[in-house]
């Protein structure tokens, strides 16, 4: 084929395309993801005023779990210096406000899936530096279980690494980790308690993994017991290196 007929053949696709998102937004209108509301057709992916309410993760931030510092000259948050976490480090994106607590409950409980679009952006865009740095070579979704997944119809955090998958270029594989225990609720629960709850919650597909450097993709950091225990897997199945990427983290002293 000509370089013309190439370049044609492109131009009718990026055509298309631009037509299905078009007829999509016509249709399925999308959502602010703070405020829920209609947003304006072909604007932007979350309301003016309401951009305003979401707060990104800036420094100084902890080096370990990546929440955000109240103390300018603290490396670590108080969290990281007493408790000895398997994973190498978590970067996130957004503080865990009441703005972005709304916003991830309809998401998960509410099917906004819709919200996944503005999540994936910011993800990318707040810490793809951070993240081209680490040259990983995978990202793994935190799995659902089951009988939660046949509830709540998606993962989330599927639906954010295949997002990132295709904004950062780094592949995504699903297969590699299930949940095998239908883990109560995490949120109301301490941090030991948190611990006891996702002991053996998680297995591996495979005793032996090919891969040196992975991202693991999830919506809430919090304590880190998640994180932990997944990282705890991967290196005893060969990974030397386990980081964490998640929509949102909460404050830490």
């Amino acid at each position: 084929m000509s370089k013309n007929g190439k370049n044609s053949g492109r131009n009718i696709a990026e055509k298309l395309i631009w037509i299905r998102e078009v007829l999509l937004d016509l249709i399925y209108p999308r959502r602010c993801p703070v405020c829920d509301r209609v947003l304006p057709f072909r604007g932007g992916l979350i309301c003016t005023s309401c951009a305003n309410e979401l707060e990104t993760v800036r420094e100084p931030s902890c080096r370990k779990c990546g929440r955000k510092l109240f103390s300018e000259t603290a490396e670590y948050c108080r969290d990281c210096l007493s408790v000895s976490h398997t994973f190498d480090r978590c970067i996130s994106a957004f503080i865990y406000n009441d703005a972005m607590q709304r916003s991830i409950f309809r998401f998960k409980y509410g099917n906004r899936k819709e919200y996944a679009h503005f999540f994936v952006q910011s993800m990318a865009r707040i810490g793809w530096r951070e993240i081209k740095a680490l040259h990983p070579e995978a990202l793994i979704p935190v799995p659902l279980h089951k009988k939660r997944l046949s509830v709540r119809g998606f993962n989330q955090a599927e639906l954010l690494a295949s997002g990132l998958s295709k904004e950062l270029g780094i592949p995504v594989i699903t297969g590699l980790l299930e949940r095998r225990k239908n883990t109560a609720p995490q949120k109301m629960l301490s941090r030991e308690a948190r611990r006891k709850n996702l002991k053996k919650a998680f297995q591996l597909s495979s005793c032996d993994v090919k891969l040196k450097r992975v991202i693991v993709i999830d919506d809430i950091y919090t304590t880190g017991s998640t994180l932990d225990e997944i990282a705890f897997l991967l290196k005893g199945a060969g990974v030397q290196e386990v980081y964490g990427f998640t929509l949102c983290s909460g404050i830490s002293l």
